[in-house]
């Protein structure tokens, strides 16, 4: 059996925080061979600097995706092109910086292909499309001889994200949805083996409006008034999901992650 650890957006300095407080503990305590994160967030609550991905590299995690503020920092472009443990969504039109998937290497020496697709519904339209990237990446992962598929879906529409999940069954050991930063209550094991959840919760600031200032995000709704949003402060919670995989690289088992973690 193989167990991966993948967390739900990692939202701010606090979320990072939260990482670095309680990750090695969930490593140790559940027997993790591989630890995973949705990490377009964690730089002030919008993108991935360098130093944010290097500082959660630091902190354990083996693996990081992207979603819709990939890009918001330029410098990690080269970081991305040259390190194989950050992968942003595969369905961006090419040219583009990075990888949209990868494969990483547990102790034990399982190979597990991360890949990273973007959702096009509520988003941005002008992506490939999610279903064919996901068929592409399936295809170079297989070429690898990786034991194991894992694909993170960052998408707004449950119904986009659901729709992927039946399409891959039986293909994908994995398909975890990112983006919206509610944990939703659907994890599941699908027919063929397939892991799934619509959304794995956000590792940051729950005291908030997805993670930024609540006023903030009150005064917009009710003025129509855009104004620059803040990262909030409180209810600091590390939510994710755990997956355990058989040999045959099916999912056996998932189940949520919701920890209250102290304030920071």
């Amino acid at each position: 059996m193989t167990k991966i650890l993948f967390l739900g957006d990692i939202f701010s300095k606090f979320g990072r925080l939260a990482v670095k407080r309680q990750l090695a503990g969930i490593i140790a305590r559940e027997e993790i061979d591989l630890s995973l994160a949705n990490a377009e967030n964690a730089s002030g609550g919008k993108g991935l600097s360098q130093d944010s991905a290097l500082e959660l590299f630091d902190y354990g995690l083996d693996g990081l995706t992207g979603g819709n503020h990939t890009f918001q920092y330029s410098e990690l472009e080269p970081m991305m092109d040259n390190d194989g443990r950050i992968v942003r969504p595969a369905n961006y039109p090419t040219p583009c910086p990075g990888r949209g998937w990868t494969v990483l290497e547990t102790p034990g020496g399982v190979k597990v292909g991360l890949g990273n697709v973007q959702g096009r519904l509520f988003m941005n339209s002008n992506l490939d499309c999610p279903f064919k990237s996901c068929d592409r990446i399936l295809e170079e992962i297989g070429k690898t001889g990786a034991n194991i598929s894992i694909i993170d879906v960052h998408a707004e529409a449950t119904s986009e994200k659901k729709a992927l999940a039946w399409y891959l069954d039986g293909r994908l050991g994995a398909l975890f949805g990112t983006h919206t930063h509610v944990q939703t209550s659907d994890a599941q094991i699908f027919p063929e083996g397939l892991a799934y959840i619509s959304d794995a919760g956000m590792t940051g600031p729950h005291r908030s409006v997805i993670g930024m200032n609540k006023d903030e995000s009150i005064s917009f709704f009710l003025t129509g008034r855009a104004k620059r949003y803040k990262p909030a402060k409180g209810d600091i919670f590390l939510e994710g999901v755990i997956v355990n995989f058989n040999q045959k690289g099916r999912a056996e088992e998932i189940k949520t992650l919701k920890i209250k973690c102290e304030e920071y």
